[in-house]
């Protein structure tokens, strides 16, 4: 089994940064790709911005120039630095992986997520 543990939610002002981190931990053959999710009340869960185990990124374009998204492969976790942050940035953000396992199958897990706010 693994998990994926965040940490660095928290209450900000508009036009602040805020760093997501998240870890994977479990037995696993390896990480193909990392990302992180967000949730906001009465919204489907959304793509904010993903990394592969190459490094490339992807993010959305609501975030484009303001978030980075990051990847330490040796420590199998994933940061998400977000600068400038907007109110509509708030939401509960996950982690998210797709992870290798033994015999090459490849499994999707989730963070349990935490909340991001932004607000004057």
């Amino acid at each position: 089994q693994v998990q994926l543990v965040e940490s660095g939610g928290g209450l900000v002002q508009p036009g602040g940064s805020l760093r997501l981190s998240c870890a994977a931990s479990g037995r696993m053959i390896s990480i193909k790709s990392m990302a992180w999710y967000r949730q906001a009340p009465g919204k489907e869960r959304e793509l904010v911005a993903g990394v592969t185990s190459g490094g490339s990124t992807n993010y959305a374009d609501s975030v484009k120039g303001r978030f980075t998204c990051s990847r330490d492969n040796a420590q199998n976790t994933v940061d998400l630095q977000m600068n400038s942050l907007k109110l509509e940035d708030t939401a509960v953000y996950y982690c998210y992986a797709i992870v290798t396992m033994t015999g090459g199958y490849e499994y999707q897990y989730w963070g349990q997520g935490t909340q991001v706010t932004v607000s004057s």
